[in-house]
């Protein structure tokens, strides 16, 4: 009963939070009811054994990727009066990509009835471990058999972001304001760093 009663609140309120997210003016607004949308699509997640999409989706979407959108949104100096003008230019264009996407979902969904597809069979290599959960499956699964693979794509993770910091950073003129020498300030001396004034009562120190 209890699970029931889960099901259809965390539904309602995925569904809920969705129209709210399409819905909302503000796009902070919209940004914390997809934030709200995540976290009840996690419950729904742990409601059919599946706590590790259930972790991603609370670490990753809303720990990083809710929270970005919603920095970048607030930096955003974004004039509300243009952006109705451009959604109300682009209204025709957006109804005719979500034609040809519902098009291209009931002619999917017509195929697969039709018996026209066939999906794979999987072939017991990735069954999940007797007496295990779903992360220590997936992890025994990730460092044996797709070893290589993940390694590799934290490679390529590394490599992008260095290349990101490097496009990024710019090297500061010599002499510029704000320009550190490392070495040079290794190697001052106490002496260097401060000089002691001793100035007489009352007439104060030159600047």
């Amino acid at each position: 009963m209890i699970q029931t009663f889960a099901f259809y609140l965390f539904a309602l309120l995925v569904i809920a939070s969705g129209v709210f997210t399409i819905t909302a003016r503000n796009p902070v607004h919209s940004v914390l009811w997809l934030i709200m949308a995540f976290f009840n699509a996690a419950g729904l997640m742990v409601l059919v054994g599946a706590e590790f999409i259930a972790m991603l989706l609370v670490i990753v979407y809303v720990g990083a990727v809710a929270v970005l959108f919603l920095f970048v949104v607030m930096m955003l100096d974004i004039d509300f009066a243009e952006m109705r003008a451009g959604f109300i230019r682009n209204f025709p264009l957006g109804i005719a990509i979500a034609m040809v996407l519902l098009a291209e979902l009931v002619l999917g969904i017509g195929a697969y009835q039709a018996g026209a597809l066939e999906l794979g069979v999987p072939d017991g290599s990735a069954a999940p471990l007797a007496d295990a959960s779903n992360i220590t499956s997936i992890g025994a699964l990730l460092y044996s058999k797709y070893i290589f693979l993940f390694e590799t794509a934290g490679i390529i993770l590394l490599v992008a972001m260095i290349g990101a910091i490097v496009l990024t950073h710019r090297e500061s003129p010599e002499g510029a304001r704000g320009h550190q020498d490392i070495g040079k300030q290794n190697r001052r001396r106490p002496e260097e760093a401060t000089e002691m004034k001793n100035p007489e009562i009352g007439k104060g120190i030159e600047l």
